[in-house]
């Protein structure tokens, strides 16, 4: 399965947005990454970002060295004050992954962003160094499959993980309860276990996880608020709660976020 999201917006909306290419991990590595997205921003200040409501841990890889950090799984939006995300790519990484790759449960991330360096150790320079040198994105796309392929300590798949990917695949309309009979657990068992890996219960995913898909229909050049609703939400009123309480926007402005950070995707 290729999951796809996104990551966060500017925070104000840019006459040159931030050009961005995406290309998801070879499929042996997607159970731990899900993909890749290059980012370069146009000339002057790098705007602020603001990091969305997201059930992924993601690795902000900054060329230039200034924005390298580790932005955990959250169920609200953050504004990213720092001036750094100029050119670089991004890596989305699952429970699964940050177990496998960086060796620690994801709830250690969740809810932060932590400096790159605090999380990789050298390895985040080195890496950076690397990906900089190579001469285009399918090379760098291709350098980061094969560095964690070889970076990979996989342990065998258990509850947390394999009901995780389920509430992704059903984009949060697969209830908690129906999720733990067909886990055959029971629900505190299951809600005890996302506390322990991810820091965050089962419910918070599976919204986070209908938010993702409402921004995904957002995304398309022919979207309408009514493709959103669509996601699973009961009604227009039902959307505009949901995307103020975890963005503190109106719908139509997480629209018009969305439709300016697209216009220059590639």
């Amino acid at each position: 399965m290729r999951l796809a999201v996104v990551h966060s917006v500017s925070a104000e909306i840019e006459p040159t947005p931030c050009e961005t290419t995406t290309r998801p991990a070879r499929p042996p590595l997607r159970p731990y990454v899900v993909g890749y997205a290059s980012f370069s921003s146009g000339p002057g200040r790098p705007p602020r970002r603001r990091v969305l409501p997201l059930g992924l841990t993601t690795l902000i890889i900054d060329f230039t060295g200034t924005g390298r950090v580790v932005t955990g799984p959250r169920a609200t939006t953050v504004i990213y004050e720092e001036v750094g995300w100029r050119h670089g790519v991004s890596v989305g990484l699952t429970p699964a992954g940050v177990r496998a790759l960086l060796g620690m449960p994801t709830r250690e991330l969740t809810g932060a962003i932590t400096d790159l360096g605090d999380v990789l150790g050298p390895r985040a320079g080195r890496l950076a160094e690397r990906l900089a040198e190579a001469p285009d994105w399918p090379a760098r796309f291709a350098l980061l499959d094969e560095t964690f392929t070889a970076w990979l300590n996989p342990t065998p798949q258990g509850l947390v993980p394999r009901a995780w990917w389920r509430l992704q695949e059903s984009a949060g309309r697969l209830t908690i309860g129906g999720l733990a009979d067909e886990l055959a657990v029971s629900r505190r068992h299951l809600e005890l276990g996302f506390q322990k890996e991810i820091g965050l219960p089962p419910k918070t995913i599976a919204r986070i996880a209908r938010f993702q898909d409402a921004v995904r229909a957002l995304s398309s050049p022919a979207a309408t608020l009514a493709s959103a609703v669509a996601c699973g939400y009961a009604d227009q009123p039902h959307l505009g709660r949901e995307i103020r309480a975890m963005t503190g926007m109106t719908p139509g402005q997480l629209f018009a976020f969305v439709q300016d950070g697209i216009r220059h995707a590639g």
